[in-house]
């Protein structure tokens, strides 16, 4: 893999959505595939609130309450990027020129594994 990897400012940007240029593809395929994608998702999902969290705790009232309202939002986006979670990174992949239906390679493995396991059992 390449050792090509964005700067902070880069995977900021990344992060709320930006295309990375094409000498990081390697980095954007295990991002986006490799194997601790789901917890690499659900932190870079988290990104474009933080500024709405931090303003959350700026309004009045007592500390449990802004607290509260910043937890709600964050079930709120943890909640929808668990969701849309294959629709983004499908999305991401074709923003950076990959094909859409790429797939961790293991994951894939144990798929063909079990429909083929499947086969060998039902069709005689």
């Amino acid at each position: 893999m390449s050792a090509t990897r964005p700067n902070p400012l880069q995977w900021v940007a990344y992060a709320c959505g930006a295309k990375l240029p094409a000498s990081m593809n390697d980095w954007v395929l295990n991002d986006l595939t490799g194997d601790h994608y789901v917890v690499r998702h659900l932190v870079r999902a988290m990104v474009p609130f933080l500024p709405l969290f931090a303003l959350f705790m700026l309004f009045p009232g007592p500390l449990w309450l802004r607290a509260s309202m910043v937890l709600l939002g964050v079930l709120l986006a943890l909640f929808y990027s668990v969701v849309y979670i294959h629709q983004n990174r499908a999305r991401r992949l074709q923003k950076n020129g990959l094909p859409m239906d790429l797939d961790n390679p293991r994951r894939r493995a144990a798929r063909e594994a079990e429909e083929d396991a499947y086969r060998r059992l039902w069709t005689r």
